[in-house]
């Protein structure tokens, strides 16, 4: 009797019986991406090949890992994504971090950092430290790493429009800590194209900001080598709605239209694309995330092989971090988010991620206090040192649920991409609205099941409770935008004046022209030229973004 032949025969003589007495609980059962999870899965259900469609780590198509041996030879990077208030206070709470056990930095600026406004423009008023540091100039940058050999640690900062800005300012911050910058290891986020589609923090039209992200690429190529020159995001677009299958799908998109730009600028594939790295989000749907990290390792290989022609592995290899999902935290009963937190970071190291940051229970509230950090840290080190997990390579290889749900997410989002192919690419797809119309659909669906209760969110819509107690909160004192105004305009009153305009002028006479603008950015910086100086000098010559208005 075949397999198929036994499935059927278990189904009348077990299934049918028991169903008669206890229903189930829902008449079918669905991934958020509406993929269908059957009752069962059997050998059947697997159509790949091993070793042409899973393989071994470290090589094509890396669906199980990028490295020989993952994390028996080392863990990810634990990396808690921090920032807040002034340079003083987020130095302190990184050192605190890493006394705690923490091994690479993540870099939180506030709104007016992130959209390239310095703390004394009007634009930045009652917004200054609120969300994630405060940073204006390199006097602000030295102060954010004091004491922190940059040399030593890797950096992650997540800014986008202003990340060359960004990173010239940390160049110039490990000068003057007496390290080259061919020595400094990190991230800048540098993904704008989720911001046209997600997030919003955006400056220039699309085609100046993909002008900045290649002339990073070129230069970090020579000057810094071991720094990732981007992070596509599809953290972003899963916080804004997006089902598992479009956030691989939307998010390589976008990554198509990095490399392609690359290319356009002269630069070949193999050069930058192993600097490439990617942003996931790690969300509730337990085996539908570790699939999901599989699929799109195995999708972006087949895309760096066969569209882009790459020959070095290296970029091939889709490293990315992780952040569990901050959308997915309540507000209502807080300590179950160290649940949700718990069960999100265990999908993405089973999925075989590089970095991760756990989020704390009480962000949904506010920044996080230090106490919810640490039990956050203390998650990743408790998955780390006592789960087993990381004893063996891709341990839920092989379950047939799992192997079902990586295919169907790659075939998927592969549908997805080719459906914005013909469309003209990620670019073309993000004008027209596509993109953002489908993150809405998805939105859109997921609150609809919330109101209806047939998605359960525990201590929202389920097992409330009527009286909670208020946990303490992480407040930021208002007094540190007057002391941000006052610090800048020391500043510009003892800075050389002339420099600095120089360094301006000639910042927006290679704005017109072709030149790579990352040196002249780094001279505006040792000039003391301040971020927002440098953003609108840009601004007067490329302009602002407007976005379309959607129906």
């Amino acid at each position: 009797m075949s397999l198929s032949e036994q499935t059927d025969r278990w189904q009348r003589e077990k299934v049918e019986p028991s169903l008669k007495k206890v229903p189930e609980r829902k008449p079918d059962f669905q991934t958020s991406s509406g993929i269908p999870m059957k009752r069962l899965f059997t050998p059947d259900d697997v159509t790949s090949d091993y070793l042409t469609d899973t393989g071994y780590p470290a090589e094509f198509p890396f669906t199980r890992g990028v490295q020989p041996t993952m994390y028996r030879s080392r863990f990810w990077t634990m990396r808690q994504y921090a920032g807040f208030g002034t340079a003083e206070e987020s130095n302190a709470r990184y050192r605190f971090l890493l006394e705690k056990g923490q091994m690479g930095l993540s870099v939180a600026f506030d709104l007016p950092t992130q959209i390239g406004y310095d703390a004394d423009d009007e634009m930045a008023l009652g917004e200054v430290g609120k969300v994630g540091v405060s940073i204006s100039s390199i006097e602000d940058m030295m102060t954010l790493f004091k004491d922190i050999p940059l040399d030593k640690v890797s950096t992650s900062m997540t800014i986008n429009a202003p990340a060359s800005v960004l990173l010239a300012l940390y160049i110039v911050t490990a000068k003057r800590q007496g390290v080259d910058s061919k020595q400094l290891r990190g991230t800048v986020q540098n993904d704008i194209l989720k911001e046209y589609i997600a997030r919003g923090t955006y400056i220039y039209p699309p085609q100046h900001s993909m002008r900045l992200i290649t002339d990073m690429f070129s230069f970090c190529k020579e000057h810094v080598p071991n720094w990732n020159t981007i992070s596509i995001s599809g953290y972003h677009i899963r916080e804004a709605g997006s089902t598992a299958v479009q956030e691989v799908a939307f998010t390589l998109a976008n990554g198509i239209a990095y490399v392609e730009a690359a290319l356009k600028a002269g630069l070949t594939v193999d050069e930058f694309a192993p600097q490439l790295s990617f942003f996931f989000n790690a969300h509730n749907n337990f085996l539908e995330e570790v699939a999901k990290f599989r699929a799109a390792r195995k999708l972006w290989a087949h895309i760096m092989r066969d569209r882009f022609k790459a020959q070095d592995p290296r970029s091939m290899m889709l490293r990315f971090h992780t952040q569990t999902g901050g959308s997915t935290l309540t507000a209502q009963q807080p300590e179950n988010n160290i649940v949700r937190v718990a069960l999100q970071a265990l999908a993405a190291v089973l999925g075989g991620t590089q970095s991760l940051h756990t989020n704390s229970m009480d962000e949904a509230l506010a920044l996080p206090t230090e106490k919810a950090v640490q039990i956050a840290l203390r998650t990743q080190q408790i998955i780390a040192h006592e789960s087993g997990v990381a004893d063996t390579i891709d341990p839920l290889a092989g379950s047939y649920a799992i192997e079902y749900l990586t295919e169907q997410i790659f075939t998927r989002a592969q549908e997805y991409i080719a459906q914005i192919d013909e469309m003209g690419g990620a670019m073309r797809a993000i004008e027209d609205g596509y993109i953002q119309t489908e993150i809405q659909d998805a939105s859109y669906l997921f609150q609809r099941a919330l109101e209806k209760g047939e998605q359960v969110v525990v201590g929202v819509n389920a097992f409330t409770v009527e009286h909670e107690e208020e946990p303490e909160l992480l407040r930021v004192d208002p007094a540190i935008e007057i002391a941000a105004r006052e610090r800048l305009a020391k500043l510009r009153a003892s800075r050389d004046n002339e420099k600095a305009s120089a360094a301006r002028q000639r910042l927006e006479a290679a704005a017109r022209t072709n030149e790579n603008l990352m040196p002249i950015i780094i001279d505006c910086v040792e000039n003391n030229v301040t971020l927002g100086e440098v953003c609108h000098s840009m601004r007067a010559v490329f302009g602002e973004y407007r976005p379309a208005v959607i129906v």
